[in-house]
């Protein structure tokens, strides 16, 4: 068996069988409408257009959102969980090592996210268009969605390796641990959720430094090392939980 079998599994369930197409589905049903109503509200108040990026910052706002969301459920297996092989059989029958059981996860980790910005990215571009956005600001938000879908999909492989038996449990915690990042992050500091982040981005405003440990903290600096060690804290864990199916 080789490592590549993992990512073709995946490619198979999710794409060419059409058991991802749910994820792809509600990411454009619940979007499409956000952009398109988005549109109109400059008719009920025209002081939103004050920020010029103001429709495209609510679009994208979105699709982060979305693309987190349905990324971490896409990496957690809940579409079609019976298609899937048992990491155990991969990991004791089929000899495969947990460093091969990651590589074809994070192969299928980095398609599924990218194809949830692909399918956002035409409702941006045209959200970007009407709004003014420079292309190279259009290109950064959708690397950051990119950026976004990875640390936080991680997640849903942690709960994956952790819980592989427990469908419930691991959709209850993929749910809990993403709107607790949320509140938690804007509680603590605003710059630092995602949400925030971008609308100071995208807003044009100055976004107030962080003071920790008796350090001055810049807003761009404090939310991309908080996000890199979310991603780093959801890797680990996820390979200590392979190493566990495996023994001593």
């Amino acid at each position: 068996m080789k490592p590549g079998a993992l990512f073709r599994e995946g490619v198979e369930v999710n794409i060419a069988e059409g058991h991802g197409f749910a994820a792809y589905f509600y990411l454009l049903v619940l979007l499409a409408p956000v952009v398109f109503l988005a549109l109109f509200l400059p008719a009920l108040d025209a002081q939103i257009w004050i920020a010029p990026a103001a429709f495209f910052s609510i679009s994208t706002v979105a699709a982060m959102i979305l693309i987190s969301y349905f990324g971490l459920r896409l990496a957690n297996q809940e579409f079609a969980p019976w298609r899937f092989v048992p990491l155990r059989r991969r990991l004791s029958e089929e000899k495969l090592s947990p460093a091969e059981v990651a590589k074809g996860h994070a192969a299928l980790l980095c398609l599924e996210t990218a194809v949830l910005v692909l399918l956002a990215a035409p409702l941006l571009v045209w959200a970007g268009a009407i709004a003014r956005i420079p292309s190279r600001v259009m290109l950064t938000v959708l690397m950051l969605l990119f950026f976004y879908g990875l640390a936080y999909g991680v997640w849903g492989l942690t709960a994956l390796a952790a819980w592989e038996r427990k469908l419930e449990v691991r959709q209850v915690f993929i749910r809990a641990f993403f709107i607790s990042v949320m509140i938690l992050t804007t509680v603590f500091y605003v710059p630092m959720n995602p949400v925030g982040y971008l609308l100071g981005y995208l807003g044009d405003k100055e976004m107030a430094p962080l003071l920790l440990w008796g350090r001055r903290w810049s807003a761009g600096t404090a939310h991309f090392t908080f996000h890199f060690l979310l991603f780093g804290a959801g890797a680990w864990i996820y390979y200590r939980a392979l190493k566990r199916e495996i023994g001593p």
